[in-house]
């Protein structure tokens, strides 16, 4: 077995594969940008080694500067993670070269599997079924908009090198074709050093569901059952289940087969995963091979036991496949989501700066990857991350914080267990998804499974705008926090010395209001709780050893656990739950009274300004002063996280002063263009 693995990779990638390396009792080397200098994965490893500039193209993805330390760290292996180098065939030739080994498939397998376009072409002449496209390299603009208009909008425009939802667009006529082919060519040679583009019919109404492969050099070759991806932003994976609850098992047994006999008609050797589109009536098309480790590899995991990880070593090192198909049982359902740092309140664009606060939910002390997740506990949660309290978000790298995972014996079970791991996940300092991720464990569409890869845009075409609770979690929460504001109240009048002079005592009527309803109530406290009567006549029991100042409340109300996030503010909290971010002003009634007479806040007028909506990069603006834009004209573009967003005039207007040109960095709200 190696002594020593080298990860080409940063982030919560380097610290899984560290995590695993270290069971075995292998040493692991980091290798950290100028932005990474003080990253956990560069704390996790046994050493670390600098390799360059911030920007991934002069650091992470420069060949040169990775073998270099290589050479420099001695070590036998690489393990590439995700991204960057995983399925780039140069670098696995440069380490063959110098005799170290590829945690990853051979040279061969990643050739024809890792171009999309080479792959596709393969399957057809293979029998598998394939989405109908163009896989011929398209030269520009006006020949994507011929092929666009041969294969029948909609249409998927891809990077060929793509991955991780880059490079990609979909258009709808002829204006996006030329847009989104050269978008997808801008990102495609940022992102991978390779701007070749290919189309292909974009299928409405699919679902997403990949096999995990897991072969050897010996000739083995096993599928670890299915992963259901179907929830995606921008062609980018956002929540991911195992098994699937759309499969049934003649379909699962036929997509891995297909899979395993796809990836030993290559030669393959290591883990991979065969992306699928399946249909309403379980046809299966497939899409692509991913040769490396995906991001969602951990609930494989957890149904099954497998350390991927591991095995991926174990092949590296030339070992047989020590599991047979009959040996794969997938037990229980796990769930992950993955945690971005985007803004969902401003159509999820990046969001970057320092984490003031990031206290993930504990994991289960029992869980090691290769354990099987049955054998933990009745509820397993997981966190994969790559940060820490105090560290900085880069505008340079992928905006994902962490995968957040749970499993439990039944699928019901494993979706209430993540919505409590996510109410219990404090972030604080960016921009980030946790309350979009609590609204779709609780949306309809997921919990009945019934989604498909249009999921968001079907259920939030205007984008996210919060979470408005029922009545009942309303109610409960207003018993929460006035029970909250009472020990408040005790410990404030303690500290004024109030309570001991009998000169204030805390009263028993109070008015809380919070999503525009008040709720009267009377409190009746003692030792073990407080009694909440509402003047409806209903009661609620409360119960909670939460303490002025905890940013966490786990409060126990009628006997069902309620987790709040909690901020204080004027009158009240700052409450977050299940996707809602409310105020909460918990009153006297005279106070309640009062405050109905106060004026409300008029927000500042910015319709005439086109505001920079996150922190970024000026790649071009399309206009001048004095141009008069139609209602949905590209303006300029904006690139924050490696990915491009074009902004568009809301209506028609006259560009009357432009603030911003090509090349400056702008903070968000930082004003680009003013109009007449």
């Amino acid at each position: 077995m190696f002594n020593k693995i080298l990860i080409a990779n940063r982030g919560e990638i380097a610290c899984r594969v560290m995590k695993t390396a270290k069971k075995m009792g292998i040493s692991t080397v980091a290798i950290y940008s100028d932005a990474d200098k003080n990253a956990l994965h560069v704390k996790m490893a046994d050493e670390a080694i600098h390799i360059g500039p911030a920007p991934a193209n002069q650091s992470y993805i420069v060949i040169d500067k990775v073998m270099q330390a290589i050479r420099e760290s001695g070590a036998q292996a690489v393990h590439p993670g995700y991204g960057f180098l995983s399925e780039n065939a140069k670098f696995a030739e440069a380490l063959a070269a110098e005799g170290v080994a590829f945690v990853g498939p051979p040279v061969g397998a990643i050739e024809s599997m890792g171009d999309k376009i080479t792959s596709k072409k393969i399957a057809q002449d293979a029998g598998v079924s394939t989405v109908p496209g163009y896989m011929g390299l398209i030269e520009d603009a006006e020949d994507a908009v011929k092929i666009s208009n041969e294969v029948g909008y909609p249409v998927m425009i891809k990077a060929s090198a793509g991955g991780g939802g880059k490079g990609m667009r979909i258009a709808w006529n002829d204006d996006e074709a030329r847009e989104g082919f050269q978008s997808s060519k801008n990102e495609a040679a940022n992102s991978f050093g390779d701007d070749r583009i290919f189309i292909e019919k974009f299928v409405t109404q699919p679902r997403h569901i990949e096999i995990q492969v897991l072969c050897d050099a010996h000739g083995n070759g096993i599928y670890l059952g299915e992963r259901e991806c179907s929830i995606q932003r921008r062609n980018q994976k956002v929540v991911e289940e195992a098994p699937s609850p759309f499969l049934d098992e003649e379909t699962r047994r036929a997509m891995g087969e297909q899979s395993v006999a796809l990836a030993q008609a290559v030669g393959y050797a290591s883990a991979g995963t065969v992306e699928f589109i399946v249909d309403g009536d379980k046809n299966f098309y497939f899409l692509e091979m991913n040769t490396r480790l995906q991001v969602e590899h951990p609930v494989t995991e957890l149904i099954t036991g497998v350390d991927l990880v591991e095995q991926m070593i174990r092949v590296a090192n030339g070992e047989p496949l020590t599991i047979t198909q009959d040996d794969v049982t997938l037990t229980g359902w796990a769930i992950e989501n993955r945690l971005y740092a985007e803004d969902p309140y401003r159509g999820f664009l990046p969001s970057i700066g320092r984490l003031s606060r990031y206290r993930p939910p504990a994991e289960t002390a029992a869980y090691l990857p290769g354990v099987a997740a049955g054998d933990a506990g009745e509820v397993v949660v997981r966190n994969d991350t790559g940060v820490f309290e105090g560290g900085e978000i880069s505008m340079y790298y992928d905006p994902m914080i962490a995968k957040l995972c749970t499993w439990a014996p039944t699928r019901e079970k494993a979706i209430e267990a993540m919505r409590v791991a996510l109410d219990s996940f404090e972030v604080e300092g960016i921009g980030h998804n946790l309350p979009f991720l609590s609204a779709v464990m609780d949306h309809e569409k997921f919990v009945s499974g019934q989604m498909t890869t249009a999921f968001i845009e079907e259920e939030f075409p205007d984008g996210f705008q919060g979470v408005a609770l029922p009545e009942a979690d309303l109610k409960r929460i207003a018993a929460a926090t006035a029970a909250m504001h009472r020990v408040a109240e005790i410990r404030r009048t303690r500290v004024s010395g109030r309570m001991d002079n009998h000169e204030r005592r805390v009263g028993e009527d109070w008015v809380v209001t919070l999503q525009g309803v008040e709720h009267a109530l009377k409190i009746d406290a003692d030792k073990d709780g407080s009694t909440i009567t509402f003047d409806d006549g209903s009661s609620m029991r409360v119960a909670s050893e939460w303490t002025p100042g905890d940013q966490l409340a786990n409060v126990d109300v009628d006997g069902a656990p309620l987790v709040l996030k909690v901020g204080k503010i004027s009158g009240g909290f700052r409450i977050r739950n299940r996707g809602a971010d409310l105020k909460v002003f918990v009153r006297t009634p005279r106070q309640a009274e009062l405050a109905k007479l106060m004026p409300e806040k008029v927000a500042p007028d910015t319709s005439k300004m086109l505001l920079c909506p996150m922190p970024g990069l000026i790649v071009k603006v399309d206009v001048e002063v004095g141009d008069e834009v139609q209602e949905g004209q590209a303006l300029c573009t904006v690139e924050a996280m490696k990915m491009e967003n074009i902004l568009r005039a809301e209506k028609k207007s006259v560009v009357a002063k432009i603030n911003a040109g090509a090349g400056d960095s702008l903070a968000v709200d930082d004003v680009i263009m003013e109009f007449e």
